[in-house]
């Protein structure tokens, strides 16, 4: 366990002050250690989703230091008490003691789908929030969703939807022949289905689709297979470093067939090497938009961790601004004021040149994502800057809803 609270944020004080203040109308002295308002963080920091969910955690420190340093909230300090998920079961166990021993008012995090799930049935029983900021399956804003359970991160629709709308609009998809290799879990099941449900209904064609186990280490017979299929695009339904290694191989053999994907986390990108990536992408969140907001935020996270955020950092990080505005502006910490307020329309700045808003029936953060590119490596300026933004999706005169699951597409029935 890590716990992050106000011991020696106040000194950094003078660090912080170009900090995005948090809109807290606190004042400004904190009260007591023990008044303190607890949140729970719980996210991978080892194991396969570890880089992530690592970064994750910087986030969500970050957060809780600057909001300390600006007073706290409601004049009470802001405490972080910070668990490691590394499987499903662990994630009970560690989502059971923060909610019981340590006393929390709400969850954040995760990356694992199906430790979301776990942690989710958890909150749901002791009726306590859970902000989920890195988990993507449908399922769990589908036949899985509660009424404490609220999703910063994306859905695979989002994802889907997002470079999908992109490549229709480009005429690449129609008679267009696709090879997908997908995790084999709840994540990459899930994944597969709503990606290829898109492609067919826009007349893609899905030659094959491999399922792949985690932590796969050689994936020389798939690119020979595909080698053989000659597929006009590959379609990555891959996570963590799976995502790393396959990008590094699949340059090895120096193909033609362009990548692209469902999903893309920009840590696991990074960890390949510009020299090796390529293809056409979406993102949730990308350290080089063009928001003030959002390049104030990756210069204090650089500053503090010599790294940019990637689109886990700034889930975690919004998630931890999101709680404690909730709390401010309804000046009560119980679940069902929380719960209350967010699904009446409140709206939250989330580093991007739009608000947001939770969806009230599925719970589903509506929201801006982005399609990128993988960048020429002469003009790039260090090591993180990897991607050019194509551009935001959906536009900025359009409905959030573009890129969100209908209510025919998702079964979510809250009680």
């Amino acid at each position: 366990m890590t716990t992050i609270d106000r011991r020696g944020a106040l000194k950094r004080g003078a660090a912080l002050a170009g900090a995005a203040a948090l809109p807290l109308g606190v004042p400004a002295l904190v009260q007591a250690q023990d008044d303190s308002i607890r949140i729970g963080h719980i996210t991978p920091r080892t194991g396969f989703l570890g880089q992530a969910g690592e970064q994750g955690f910087r986030a969500a420190t970050l957060a809780v230091e600057e909001a300390n340093a600006a007073g706290g909230v409601l004049g009470r300090r802001i405490e972080l008490v910070a668990e490691d998920s590394v499987n499903p079961a662990t994630a009970v166990n560690k989502a059971q003691k923060l909610i019981e021993r340590d006393k929390v008012i709400c969850l954040i995090g995760e990356v694992s789908s199906a430790s979301a799930l776990a942690i989710a049935e958890q909150a749901a029983r002791a009726k306590l929030p859970f902000f989920n900021t890195g988990s993507n399956s449908d399922a769990l804003r589908g036949q899985n969703c509660n009424r404490y359970l609220f999703h910063i991160e994306g859905s695979n629709t989002m994802y889907t939807k997002t470079i999908g709308t992109w490549q229709k609009q480009k005429n690449l998809i129609k008679g267009a022949r696709w090879y997908f290799l997908t995790a084999d879990y709840a994540f990459g099941h899930d994944l597969f289905r709503v990606s290829s449900r898109f492609l067919a209904e826009n007349g893609g064609i899905v030659l094959a689709n491999d399922m792949v186990p985690t932590n796969t280490a050689d994936y020389s017979s798939y690119i020979l297979k595909l080698r053989s299929l000659k597929p006009d695009y590959v379609y990555l339904n891959l996570a963590g470093v799976d995502q790393t290694t396959f990008l590094k191989q699949y340059r090895e053999y120096n193909l033609p067939f362009p990548l692209t994907g469902g999903v893309m986390d920009t840590i696991s990108f990074w960890a390949a090497g510009l020299e090796n990536l390529s293809g056409t992408w979406q993102s949730l969140w990308y350290h080089g938009i063009a928001n003030k907001d959002a390049q104030a935020f990756s210069r204090r996270f650089l500053a503090k961790y010599k790294l940019p955020p990637d689109n886990q950092a700034w889930g975690d990080y919004v998630g931890v601004r999101i709680a404690l505005q909730t709390i401010a502006e309804t000046r009560r910490t119980d679940a069902a004021s929380i719960v209350q307020h967010l699904e009446k329309g409140a709206t939250f700045d989330l580093l991007k040149d739009r608000k947001g808003m939770f969806r009230p029936w599925d719970h589903q953060l509506l929201q801006e994502m982005y399609v990128v590119q993988v960048k020429d490596k002469a003009r790039s300026k260090d090591k993180w800057d990897i991607f050019d933004v194509i551009e935001a999706v959906p536009g900025p005169k359009d409905s959030f809803e573009v890129i969100q699951p209908t209510q025919a597409e998702n079964p979510c029935r809250m009680t």
